[in-house]
């Protein structure tokens, strides 16, 4: 693929490309939100869990 190629994919790409709505910027933010909360509570988990066990057979 040449450089003439790929500077016409990115430019429709731009012309497709669209500013968000504020419902849909607040959706995006709620799911990003609970993503990090879930990743976090996960590795929370695993921590306490690594923990106890070590005080168990430490």
């Amino acid at each position: 693929m040449d450089v003439k190629e790929k500077l016409g994919t990115y430019t429709r790409v731009l012309r497709l490309a669209r500013k968000p709505d504020s419902k849909e910027y607040q959706q995006v933010a709620k799911v990003t939100g609970l993503g990090i909360a879930v990743i976090g509570a996960a590795g929370f988990l695993i921590k306490l869990a690594a923990q106890l066990i070590s005080k168990l057979y430490g």
